[in-house]
């Protein structure tokens, strides 16, 4: 900001105006130097003895004088001025005037306000604020933003944003030259990233971000001197939005499917219905297996054909909330294995491998799929709920094949299909690597759709059963 300047002898003559001084008050540099004191033609003779007495009083004291004063313009006006005054010296020491320093009130608070301003961001603000120059590099970061990028404030100084950021950084830059280019955008943005020393269960962070194009007010024409580039973590009000989002689908895709899976008058095709509104938005393929003995009647249990927990081994397996522990020995099923362990386990529903459609029901060849002792599925059996597993990071080919499942899956989940304190067999989820790992979140839709797959192959086998009595009994 330029300032106003005005220079005074000892005796009061104006010896120095500036083009500034004389913007504010309408008097040239030839009108106002010569004259003696600033009474009659800048200042009111009712506020003369004042500001006489506040100069006399600067050219006594060291240092700087700040005042106020109350100045007449050109053309009548009165301006109210902040005043810095100091005394000049000569070559021995002695006193030979006064120089000032002067511009509007308002100017003068308004720069004030804009530095206290500055000042606040970058000491104790609640949102980050980093200063990012044209090159697209920290210059300046607060106490906030440091915090939230996990490093110290000088640490982040000159480094490119790659090294800052896994993720995200390129659509972090393309927002900053955005910005340089053509200014400030309308609302603020939500940008999803990950840092690189993130550590955390959930990597990827959402900050709410809002830039502001910096150019100097000194330069003739707005040069970008950088972006001001502030934001805010809000992770967590981001997941639990998307969380009810997804609560909200589900809630829906289960009434419908019980809408739909009413009309159906076979019990068989009310449980595709299931398997197919399940699949949507949740899985890629779905797989249902059941045993091929019939269950034994409620409450019964046949000791000698009880079967021991197997292990899956499957490193990434997790059991679901409502079944056993790993390593626990369940009580057995009644009729749902065969005498040497194992459940024999028919796959009876499977949705298309290659394009999207319904499930399809396979021919009941009674031929049971080949799983290995250690496969998930028999895990899910035995524990009566759900078992999540996958590829890991790695992703070895025929990973898919070895377990029986369609290729290119790599995250599968396993529930076990209870009905009326019996398990009927296992509904298998499936996921490609685009989509992510199952969580416990998607084990409990899984299970509620698996109980409403279950009920209606209970009722199928039960009508099955009736139809068989009736035509025995005639």
């Amino acid at each position: 900001m330029d300032a106003a300047l005005a220079a005074f002898a000892a005796d009061g003559t104006v010896t120095h105006w500036n083009h500034e001084a004389e913007r504010i008050l309408g008097w040239t540099t030839a009108e106002a130097v010569g004259r003696t004191g600033l009474t009659g033609w800048a200042v009111r003779k009712e506020d003369a003895d004042g500001i006489e007495a506040a100069l006399a009083a600067a050219m006594r004291s060291p240092g700087r004088q700040v005042h106020e004063f109350a100045l007449l313009t050109k053309d009548g006006r009165r301006v109210l001025l902040r005043t810095q005054s100091s005394a000049v010296r000569g070559p021995g020491g002695r006193v030979v005037g006064v120089y000032c320093a002067f511009s509007e009130v308002h100017t003068q608070l308004d720069l004030e306000r804009s530095v206290a301003l500055a000042e606040a961001l970058f000491e104790d603000a609640s949102w980050g604020v980093v200063l990012i120059d044209a090159d697209l590099r920290p210059a300046v970061v607060n106490a906030h933003a440091g915090r939230i990028l996990g490093v110290g404030r000088t640490a982040l100084l000159g480094r490119p944003l790659g090294e800052l950021l896994a993720q995200g950084v390129e659509e972090l830059e393309c927002a900053l030259q955005h910005v340089l280019a053509e200014g400030a955008p309308p609302a603020t943005a939500e940008l999803w990233v990950t840092l690189r020393s993130e550590g955390a269960e959930f990597p990827r962070r959402c900050w709410r971000s809002g830039f502001v194009r910096l150019a100097s007010p000194l330069a003739e024409e707005p040069v970008p001197l950088g972006v001001a580039w502030l934001f805010q973590d809000v992770t967590d009000t981001k997941r639990a939005e998307q969380e009810s989002s997804l609560l909200r689908f589900r809630a829906r895709q289960l009434h419908r499917a019980g809408r739909a899976a009413a009309e159906c008058p076979d019990p068989a095709e009310a449980a595709a219905v299931h398997l197919d509104f399940a699949l949507a938005g949740f899985a890629d393929h779905g797989l249902v297996d059941l045993a091929t003995t019939p269950p034994a009647p409620y409450g019964a249990v046949a000791e000698d054909e009880a079967y021991d927990a197997c292990d899956t081994g499957e490193g990434a397996a997790a059991a679901g909330g409502t079944g056993m522990p790993p390593g626990s020995a369940p009580a057995a099923d009644a009729g749902h294995g065969t005498r040497h362990g194992r459940p024999r386990l028919v796959r009876t529903l499977a949705s298309p491998a290659g394009a999207p459609g319904p499930a399809e029901r396979l021919p009941a060849t009674g031929i049971p799929v080949p799983y290995a002792p250690r496969h998930p599925v028999f895990q899910a059996y035995e524990r009566r709920g759900s078992v999540r597993t996958g590829a890991g990071p790695a992703s070895p080919e025929g990973w898919a094949a070895a377990r029986h499942w369609p290729d290119g899956t790599v995250h599968g989940l396993c529930v076990a299909l209870r009905s009326r304190g019996r398990t009927l067999g296992v509904a298998t989820f499936l996921r490609t690597p685009a989509r992510r790992p199952f969580d416990r979140a998607d084990a409990d839709y899984a299970e509620e759709v698996a109980a409403r797959i279950a009920a209606a192959f209970d009722l199928a086998g039960a009508a099955a059963l009736g139809g068989a009595q009736s035509a025995h009994c005639r």
